[in-house]
Formats: structure tokens, C-alpha cells, sequence
């Protein structure tokens, strides 16, 4: 996992623009995760800790701002990698903005954006994201940690899962009007997987918010999984005691598993997965069992066959 602080970072993995201007050390918010952990169902008790490696992708450099912010998956603009960042600034209206939180909560409730992220210290967290199409990017995102929102909502002892969904609006996302997916655009996680340290709500990257191609205002980052899963443009999270039918799965389900944890073992039906090519990069490079973080979450798929529940 690449983790630094601000005087770690070259000049030469600063953009030109000079957007990624400090970033802070993420250790202290383990031991708020684990109270977390504490407080919520007994259930949750095997999530782990997840405790961050400094060492791990230290090699790693910041794929550029215009990189990430020009070449995207979001289909709700279009299949064409440009789309999102041709129609989404001028399409997507991010003020107000809801999201509910609700299901399976002792404390369901509907808050604006502003108040759902106020009560937490926003973090930066550099992380790699890597697509199931075989390309990969390593971004400097700001956010809250999901299990702060999801303890305030105090999960019921019979929830298991947590379903995402994204906006849907076809004249914010004309996307939407292609019967490309089932919309709108659902994802899910097991409740381990989303009260894991590791697992964030975006707000913003390189230090400005969140644009709209990159799914403002909020947006799922789960390191370990192939891009699918950090679903975008967030505006419900619901606690749910059954595994959600997430939206690639549905359409494509010998393609997209429901976990979609990064493996080199396990091929897309059509191309390889043991390696992959990071943008900016030509040559390619091996891919990392559980993109890099195997230290910190494989111990939540002990015993699991992932050549199936892949």
C-alpha cells in the first residue's frame, strides 16, 4: 500500500499543474476504525484490523491529474473513454446533493452532502485503482473512511451487505437513456469488506473536489477490487441482509463477479489478468494479488474459493 508523508513525495511525482499539495499520515486512523469495529454488530468482530504497511508500493508514482480526471469508466456518459470528461462537467448538477442512508439502520436518515461528510476529518489516502480492462492508476484521493458513516447509522444485527446506487437521471446523465446497463447503477459490498479501514467515500483527488467526470460528488474507493466496484455519483447506501445484484454482474455474470477482488490467477473471459499497463506506462507489469493490499484484507476471504467467488 503506498502511504507518505508530505516530505516524501518528489517533485517528480507532482503533476505539472502542482494540484497534489500535501497529504497526511493515514496510521491514526486505524485505531478509529477499530473503534468502529467495536461499536458496531459482534459480527464484525473478524473484519481485522487492516493496519497499513508503509513500505508497500513505496516504488509507486501519481499517475498525472489529466490522466486521471480525462480517462474514465462511466458509462452513465457514454462507453467512450472521453465521455465522462466531455459531458459530465457540463451535465451533472453536484449542488444539492442527498444521499440516504438507510435499510437495515438502527438510524436511517437522508442528509445533504455538507452534513454527511461535516462530522469527519476528511483524509488523503493514495491508492491504486485497477480496472478489470487491464490498466491501472495511482491517485492521491481525499474522503471519510465508510465505516464512520456507517457506524452512525448504527448497523441492525441482521445486516450483512451494503448496496450502493448511483443517481439516476438520464438528462444529468444521458448515458442513461442506452440500455448498456440495467439503471441504475447498483454495487455492493459484504459489511467486512466496507467497514475495512482501506475503504473509502471520495470527496475529492489532488486536493480539489471530486469532478464530475471522477462521479462528484461521492464516490466509492475499494483498492482492492477492480474499478467496477468504487461505483460513482452515490445516493443511497443501504444496509440489506442479502447479497445485492450490483449492475455488472446482472448484465455480464460470467465476466463480473459480485467480489471482484483483484487476482492474476483468475482471466477476464476475454484477455489475461496477470498483468496490467499503467497509464502513462508502455510497458506493462505483473499485477499484484488484491492489487497490492493483500497484507491488509485477505484475511477476509479466508477459506474462500476466489476462482469462483471471484
Amino acid at each position: 500500500m503506498l502511504i507518505r508523508k508530505p516530505d516524501d513525495l518528489p517533485s517528480s511525482e507532482i503533476t505539472p499543474e502542482g494540484l497534489y499539495v500535501s497529504r497526511r499520515e493515514f496510521l491514526g486512523s486505524v485505531s478509529a476504525a477499530l473503534a468502529a469495529v467495536a461499536g458496531a454488530p459482534a459480527a464484525l468482530a473478524a473484519c481485522g484490523t487492516g493496519e497499513p504497511q508503509d513500505e508497500q508500493g513505496a516504488g509507486d508514482e501519481l499517475t498525472p491529474y489529466a490522466d486521471v480526471t480525462r480517462y474514465n469508466n462511466f458509462y452513465e456518459y457514454g462507453t467512450d473513454k472521453e465521455d465522462p470528461a466531455r459531458l459530465a462537467p457540463k451535465l451533472l448538477r453536484v449542488r444539492p446533493w442527498t444521499v440516504r442512508v438507510d435499510g437495515l439502520v438502527r438510524k436511517p436518515a437522508a442528509y445533504a452532502f455538507e452534513d454527511l461528510v461535516k462530522p469527519h476529518r476528511v483524509q488523503d489516502r493514495t491508492y491504486r485503482l485497477r480496472c478489470v480492462e487491464a490498466w491501472s492508476m495511482v491517485i492521491p484521493w481525499q474522503g471519510i473512511p465508510l465505516h464512520e458513516v456507517l457506524r452512525r447509522a448504527e448497523p441492525a444485527p441482521g445486516a450483512r451487505f451494503v448496496e450502493f446506487t448511483t443517481l439516476h437521471d438520464p438528462a444529468q446523465m444521458p448515458g442513461q437513456r442506452r440500455d448498456v446497463l440495467d439503471w441504475p447503477y447498483v454495487e455492493g459490498l459484504r459489511l467486512d469488506e466496507a467497514m475495512h479501514p482501506l475503504t473509502l467515500l471520495a470527496t475529492g483527488l489532488y486536493g480539489k473536489p471530486l469532478p464530475a467526470q471522477n462521479g462528484a460528488p461521492l464516490r466509492l474507493v475499494v483498492p482492492w477490487k477492480y474499478g467496477f466496484k468504487s461505483i460513482k455519483s452515490i445516493v443511497r447506501i443501504r444496509l440489506t441482509d442479502r447479497q445485492p445484484r450490483n449492475s455488472w454482474n446482472v448484465s455480464a455474470p460470467s465476466e463480473y463477479g459480485f467480489y471482484a477482488n483483484v487476482n492474476p490467477q483468475v482471466d477476464h473471459p476475454r484477455w489475461s489478468q496477470a498483468r496490467e499497463r499503467r497509464i502513462g506506462e508502455w510497458r506493462k507489469r505483473p499485477t499484484l494479488p488484491f492489487n497490492g493490499y493483500a497484507d491488509q484484507v485477505a484475511h477476509l476471504y479466508r477459506g474462500m474459493d476466489l476462482r469462483r467467488h471471484f
